[in-house]
Formats: structure tokens, sequence, C-alpha cells
């Protein structure tokens, strides 16, 4: 049954999930074993992506098929497998109001066993540095622009995290359609992925 699960993760079929996680349940399979296969079966989403083998909606479908089964573990798992990688803070930046790009690596994210703080769009620099400083325990950083005019915005909000000291606790990741290594690497950003695939393997290999 476990194989089950991962297989209709990695399809996308959102309502077979849950019947399928509670038969598994009932045959005795751990919840933290289905997060597990869940989370591989995202890995494999991630790199059939990368390798344009399908596409932002199939991956989209994944990721929800993932959230609504781990909805339903949720009271069950050990601990805090959930955020076993410890939590990762999104925004999109100050006079940006794009999100789907941005909603879409949150979902990776969590899929990858990150627990996510998503601060939404038009998010002020002060606002990323406090969310930092009130989660210890947050690792990863993503900052978010879709417009060429924002990304002076995306500069000063790494800008505010450097001087407020917070690289000493989390990475800074940057992305979007505007974003290129050269301008990551300028802005003192610690890492720059193209894709939400990209970004979920990235957040984990950064809070390792």
């Amino acid at each position: 049954m476990i194989e089950s699960v991962k297989n209709i993760v990695s399809a996308g079929r959102l309502k077979l999930i849950q019947p399928t996680i509670q038969e598994a349940l009932d045959n005795g399979a751990t919840a933290d074993d289905i997060l597990e296969s869940m989370m591989a079966a995202m890995d494999e989403v991630g790199v059939k992506f990368q390798n344009n083998e399908i596409y932002v909606p199939e991956m989209l479908v994944s990721a929800k098929t993932m959230q609504r089964g781990v909805a339903q573990i949720k009271p069950l798992l050990a601990g805090d497998a959930v955020g076993k990688y410890g939590k990762f803070v999104i925004g999109t930046v100050a006079g940006d109001l794009h999100d789907i790009g941005k909603n879409l690596v949150a979902i990776m994210i969590e899929a990858a066993g990150f627990e996510v703080i998503d601060l939404g769009i038009d998010v002020p620099a002060e606002k990323f540095v406090e969310a930092v400083k009130a989660n210890p325990d947050c690792k990863v950083v993503g900052v978010s622009a879709l417009l060429t005019t924002t990304m002076e915005s995306m500069r000063n909000t790494v800008k505010a995290l450097i001087d407020a000291g917070c690289k000493d606790q989390v990475k800074i990741m940057v992305g979007g359609a505007p974003i290129t290594q050269a301008f990551a690497d300028e802005i003192g950003a610690d890492a720059y992925t193209t894709d939400a695939a990209s970004a979920a393997a990235k957040a984990k290999e950064l809070a390792a």
C-alpha cells in the first residue's frame, strides 16, 4: 500500500490519496512511512519536471495531492516530521503582487519536509527580518520577485537580512522570472534557483 501512496502522489490522483492512505494505515503502515513515500514521490516529480517530462500543472497537482495527504496524517506523525528540516520563510518582495510562482515553491518546500511560513505578497524587507528573528528554527528564507521593477526591492530585502545579522541563522534563496545567478551573487544571496523543484532540492541542501 505504501507503493500505492507513492504512485498516487506521483500521478496527482487527488481524490484517491485519502482512502489509499487510510487503507495503508489499516494495514499497519506508520504515518512516518507514508510521509517518506510521499516525499520520495515528490523528489521523482521534481526530477521529471527538471527533465521537461512534466510541466507546472502536473507538478502542482502532485504537490496538492501530497498536501492533502500530509493534512490527513499530521496528527499521527512522530514528533515534528513535517518540519524535519526546520522552518522556511517565503514571500514576494515589496511592490510585487505576483504569487503563483511563490505559492508553487511554498508547496514544494513543504513537500520536501519544511514547515513553511508564507508572508504573502508585497512584503516589506523588515517583515522578512522580523519573521526570521521570531523563528529561531528557521533555516532558509525564500525571496521572490517577478518584475524587473522589483529587483531593487529584492536587493534591499537581502541587504536588510544581512544588515540585521540574519545570515548567522539562515541561508537566503532568491528566484523569479527576471532574476539570474549573476544578480543573486551581486546582491549577496546564498542561492538562486530557476523553478520550484530545484528550489526544494536546494533548500534541503542549505538546511542540512
